[in-house]
């Protein structure tokens, strides 16, 4: 079985971004806007030199957003594991993420997400989320039938994943970041029946 995106998720892909830094006028200075949607644009983590170039007595956590980068990986791997585990045939013939095409393409999302997420935490806000972006999404994954139930249960396994790679006294005011996009995608309502 193979894994055939539709000519409506094609169109949804690109309209689907989770970022927006309309609101952050004011907050951070133009060049630093722009540093910020270079690396969305370029579906990329901020580099150190982008994290550098914030203010040291800025509002953000460039430290804490460093140190998710460097786990990333870790960190997938672990939300990825643990919704394995509360889903144990959701890859497997018949399962929602299925053919291994369509897994991957969930467990993309989950660093994409986390890549997301560190922009709000290095930004210093969680108004980083495009309305917008985030009701194509949402479409996208109607056309696509992404289980969102899993989706969600992810995202809630990337924050304590994430969470423990970071300073104890810094947990509680991190975890409303991922929290911002966990709430947000927990409004997503699954395809409609045919």
């Amino acid at each position: 079985m193979t894994f055939q995106l539709s000519e409506k998720a094609k169109q949804l892909i690109p309209k689907a971004r989770i970022v927006s830094f309309a609101r952050w006028q004011g907050l951070h200075s133009a060049e630093i806007i722009q540093r910020f949607q270079a690396a969305d644009d370029e579906r990329r983590y901020l580099s150190d030199a982008d994290l550098a170039s914030l203010r040291p007595d800025g509002p953000g956590y460039p430290q804490a957003a460093r140190i998710l980068r460097e786990n990333a990986p870790e960190i997938v791997a672990d939300a990825r594991g643990q919704v394995l585990a509360q889903y144990p045939g959701i890859c497997e013939s018949g399962g929602e993420l299925y053919p291994p095409a369509r897994a991957e393409a969930c467990w993309r999302d989950f660093w994409h997400f986390l890549r997301c997420i560190t922009y709000g935490i290095a930004g210093g806000t969680t108004e980083f989320t495009s309305t917008e972006g985030l009701e194509n999404m949402e479409l996208l994954y109607q056309e696509l039938r992404v289980p969102l139930g899993a989706m969600v249960l992810g995202l809630e396994y990337l924050k304590a994943a994430g969470l423990q790679r970071v300073e104890p006294q810094l947990r509680d005011r991190l975890a409303p970041y991922f929290d911002c996009l966990i709430d947000e995608m927990k409004r997503f309502q699954p395809q409609p029946s045919a």
